[in-house]
This record gives C-alpha cells, sequence and structure tokens, in this order.
C-alpha cells in the first residue's frame, strides 16, 4: 500500500531531482532538494487537515484531488501565482511578469516579497477562522480539555469566531502592519483589504460546502426521521460525498492548500529566486503532502488517532498568528515547520497513550464517550 499511494510522489522525485541536475548541476539539485523538505515540513499539518475533508469525499473526488489538484497546487501555487501577484503590483501584464521573473529576478523577488503583507493577512485570516471554528465545536474527544471545554462553551456565541478574527484583523492593522517588514511604509489599507477577503473566502467556499454536505445528509434520512445507515460501497466501505457537496469541499480544500503554501512560497525565497527552481522543489514537497493525506485516508489514521485533528488545527492556528506577525517581523521558516511538526507529534503521542489505556490500537468507531488527555 505504501509503494501504491507514495508511488508517483517518488517517481516524480527522481524525474525532478535528474532534470535540475541536468538544468543547473550539483547546485541546483541540491536546491531543488532543500525546497523539497522545506515544503513537507511546513505542510505536515495541511496533510492532516486534507485527511480530515477528503475522508468525506468518495473515491472519485479524492482522485480528482490526486490528480487536477496537484496541478493547481504545483503549477496555480508554486508557479502561476507568484507571477500573477507580481502582474498586480507592479502592474505589469502578464508577458512582461513571466519576462521579469526569467530576466530579471532580483526584482521578480522583491515585488514578491514586498507583497508579503497582503498575502499574510489573507492567508493569516482565513486560517485562524479554521482553526477558531474548531476549538469552538462541541466534540466528542478533548485532546486538551482545560482550552477546549470552556471554547466549546463559548462557541454556543453566534458569529464568535468571525468577530475575533476580525478583532485580530483590526489589531494587526493598526499595530503590525504600520510598520512592514517586507516593503516599507504604511501597509494597514492593504492588510484590512485583504483580510477580509480572506475572512469572506473562508465564509463563502466552507458556508456553501457545508451547506450541500447538511443537506446531502437530510436526503439520506429515513422516512421516520431518523438517520440513514451510511451507504456502502462493494467493500464495506462508506460512500463518501459526491456531486455539488463534493465539488464545494473540494474547492474548500484547493483554498486551505493555499493559504498553507503561502509561506513556503515566500520562504523559498530565501534559498533561490530562479522561479523554475521554486515551481519544481516546492512541487516535489507538494506532491507527498498529496500522498501523505490519501495515505491518511486509507489508514483511517485520524480514526485510530483520535488527537491528531486536534494537533493539526493547533498548528494552523500557530501558523495563523505567525502569518500576521511576520508582516512587520522577519520569523524562521525553520521555526514555522518545527511547530506544526511537534504540535502534531504531541497530538499522535497523546493518541497513542490514549489508545494503550483504552487497551486496543486505536479507535475507528468515532461514537466513544468524551475523553480526555493529560497532556
Amino acid at each position: 500500500m505504501l509503494l501504491k499511494t507514495f508511488g508517483w510522489s517518488f517517481a516524480i522525485t527522481a524525474a525532478g531531482l535528474a532534470l535540475a541536475g541536468v538544468l543547473w548541476g550539483w547546485q541546483g539539485l541540491a536546491i531543488v532538494g532543500i525546497l523539497s523538505i522545506l515544503e513537507i515540513s511546513l505542510s505536515f499539518d495541511n496533510a492532516v487537515i486534507n485527511a480530515g475533508i477528503l475522508r468525506k469525499m468518495n473515491a472519485f473526488w479524492q482522485k480528482i484531488f490526486l490528480t487536477v489538484g496537484i496541478l493547481i497546487a504545483v503549477f496555480g501555487m508554486r508557479l502561476v501565482f507568484p507571477v500573477v501577484i507580481v502582474a498586480i503590483t507592479a502592474k505589469l501584464g502578464p508577458i512582461e511578469a513571466v519576462n521579469l521573473a526569467i530576466n530579471d529576478k532580483t526584482r521578480y523577488e522583491h515585488l514578491v516579497t514586498s507583497a508579503h503583507p497582503a498575502i499574510a493577512a489573507f492567508g493569516g485570516i482565513f486560517l485562524l477562522m479554521i482553526f477558531l471554528d474548531f476549538i469552538f465545536e462541541e466534540r466528542d474527544y478533548k485532546w486538551l480539555s482545560w482550552i477546549e471545554k470552556p471554547m466549546a462553551k463559548m462557541g454556543k456565541l453566534d458569529m464568535l469566531s468571525v468577530i475575533i478574527a476580525l478583532v485580530v484583523l483590526l489589531v494587526t492593522a493598526m499595530t503590525v502592519a504600520t510598520a512592514a517588514a517586507h516593503g516599507a511604509g504604511d501597509k494597514s489599507a492593504t492588510v484590512l483589504l485583504a483580510g477580509v477577503a480572506g475572512l469572506l473566502t473562508y465564509l463563502v467556499v466552507a458556508g456553501i460546502s457545508g451547506y450541500f454536505e447538511d443537506k446531502l445528509e437530510e436526503d439520506e434520512d429515513d422516512e421516520d426521521g431518523q438517520p440513514a445507515a451510511p451507504a456502502r460501497n462493494g467493500t464495506g466501505a462508506a460512500v463518501g460525498l459526491a456531486g455539488k457537496a463534493a465539488f464545494f469541499m473540494f474547492l474548500y480544500l484547493e483554498v486551505i492548500d493555499a493559504s498553507f503554501s503561502f509561506d513556503g512560497v515566500i520562504g523559498a525565497f530565501a534559498i533561490t529566486n530562479d522561479i523554475f527552481m521554486m515551481a519544481l522543489g516546492l512541487g516535489i514537497g507538494a506532491m507527498y503532502i498529496r500522498s501523505l493525506t490519501v495515505f491518511l485516508v486509507r489508514k483511517g489514521t485520524l480514526d485510530d488517532y483520535v488527537y491528531l485533528e486536534h494537533g493539526a488545527h493547533y498548528a494552523i492556528g500557530a501558523l495563523a498568528v505567525i502569518l500576521l506577525i511576520t508582516i512587520k517581523y522577519e520569523i524562521n521558516e525553520v521555526f514555522t515547520g518545527l511547530v506544526g511538526i511537534v504540535l502534531i507529534g504531541l497530538s499522535f503521542a497523546s493518541s497513542v497513550v490514549r489508545n494503550r489505556r483504552e487497551g486496543k490500537p486505536g479507535d475507528s468507531s468515532g461514537k466513544s464517550a468524551e475523553v480526555t488527555s493529560g497532556v
């Protein structure tokens, strides 16, 4: 199963590194390898979040995520997105922006990094909403119960997550953005506009996908009003979301992936300003994140280790805060990656302890009574 799931990733890695060696020599090969590792370390928590959403979708949409989704992730976010940012920032045409990226790499790097406040505000607020909606929701399992219990009670207040996100955005715009680290001048208006755009994007995409998901569940209810048993396929596995519900869930996944990729794209300039090296290295890393997502879904890892999603969402919250702080202050990408890995590692360890205490290797029922860890 490991080879089946990661086979394409291994093949693309080999082909990508070979291509890097041919085009740019040993130095280029090393840079592409480092960029791949950077992307994996920064986006490991992304795989856990993606798996939590992808397991709700049927096999067809899971394949779409691995095919169309990877094209969007690699070519869209790692190659096209920085060029679009340059075109908008410098008010250039698409061809001029591409020419700048190829022939004037220093100016291209400057334009992309100067757009960092807007990128960080959009991605930071979007990711913050994901974390807040998770932490304010009542759950069967609680990892850090001393935080999650009172937060779940507070979550009964309507629109609380939106209010908190707006307050955070206002504070960021009035303090951090007034002396941005990336580019001179007051970035308050830019940060406000980009942050509101990130908030609206989350509300629209998550709201529509949630609506169709709820509608699908209502349509599957029995005539007596009792929830119908989940449909099963030939192997006995639950049949996931399809149609409009899966489509909007897929869009939600892609926006999440885009938000996670922002720090990787900006951080890559610390290693190289060559757009093609960057796209190749980050693209290889993105492929592993895709494969890891599918692996987690097929192995039922999130059902067996029930605190993993908690750790990933805490990592998202940390990344959101880090993105907003980087509007003014430089934060090393190694630190950003380590925060996510440590939080997920702790949640995994807590899950293992819980499973041993329960006397079983995992728990895929999802129906147990509330369990809290000692973390």
